[in-house]
């Protein structure tokens, strides 16, 4: 990996890089640079790795704030002012384009300054990969590939957190649990891609009837979940009517006479995770034997 060579001046104590005159570049640029890369493979969190980096970088530029626009979102440097002035750059590594790395400052960005940036980013971009790569990994384990829900295995996570905050902090919640009516017969009817298509239709129909706060996953198959961010059954019973009404006037399930049962129940602080799902799994199935297209709390 090249070099990159800093204008540089190490502050006793401090672990701060200060401009340096041309005379020490040479000398002291290999060492923060190595000091930059090392501190960048510290951490695999793509928002940490740009908090470092900023504190490197503001050695060479007066800058407000530094966003980083990837495949995987946005981030940006705490405090960012992105009302001034924006240099923009892209970065790639072994033909692989990372993203935009976006500077905002009220100064001009002069061409000396610009290349000795590009030379940070060669510093930058490794761990950068490193740390997006794993992000995707992580994202793989937690999202449902399909409707790109969260997971089962998030679901359980998420549920004992809740739990926690229940116990600890008296936020009770809520759970929701979904069934899709006569999906086994579009399937067999109709084959998988119709299937999938019913699948990814009835998640954006949950997804458009939740709140911020609430979170929605599926765990395979046509069952899915919904955790609430609200103790009160009138508020479940509205988000369930608000959901069955949405997937009715849904065109492409109501074209294979697709609807939902659902079951939910109110979480509290003698809960356990077997105690929630038990009680909004059984009524779930009173939903199922009251006809199904229903909504029943247990």
């Amino acid at each position: 990996m090249e070099n990159v060579h800093i204008l540089t001046q190490r502050i006793s104590g401090r672990g701060e890089f200060l401009p340096f005159s041309a005379e020490h570049y040479s000398k002291n640029g290999s060492a923060a640079t190595h000091e930059l890369t090392a501190k960048l493979q510290t951490s695999l969190v793509i928002e940490d790795i740009l908090a470092i980096y900023a504190l490197f970088a503001k050695q060479l530029l007066n800058f407000s704030g530094i966003q980083l626009h990837s495949p995987l979102g946005s981030v940006q440097t705490p405090d960012c002012n992105s009302n001034n002035a924006s240099y923009s750059f892209d970065l790639t590594v072994e033909n692989e384009h990372l993203g935009q790395l976006i500077y905002f400052s009220q100064y001009p960005l002069s061409l000396a300054i610009e290349q000795k940036l590009k030379q940070l980013h060669s510093a930058l971009v490794y761990p950068l990969r490193n740390a997006m790569r794993y992000n995707r990994v992580l994202k793989l384990a937690t999202k449902d590939a399909l409707t790109g829900l969260s997971n089962r295995s998030q679901f359980n996570d998420t549920l004992l957190q809740k739990l926690e905050n229940c116990r600890r902090f008296q936020r009770p919640f809520s759970l929701m649990l979904f069934d899709l009516d006569n999906f086994k017969q579009v399937n067999d009817n109709y084959g998988h891609k119709v299937g999938d298509d019913v699948l990814k239709e009835f998640a954006q129909v949950l997804i458009s009837c939740i709140r911020g706060t609430d979170t929605v996953f599926r765990f395979g198959g046509d069952e899915f979940a919904l955790l609430i961010e609200n103790p009160e059954f009138t508020t479940n019973k509205v988000i369930a009517e608000r959901i069955m009404r949405r997937v009715k006037h849904s065109s492409l399930m109501a074209q294979y006479q697709v609807t939902c049962s659902i079951g939910f129940t109110l979480a509290d602080s003698q809960d356990n995770e077997n105690d929630v799902f038990s009680r909004a799994d059984k009524g779930l199935y009173k939903a199922k034997a009251a006809g199904r297209n229903c909504a029943r709390a247990y």
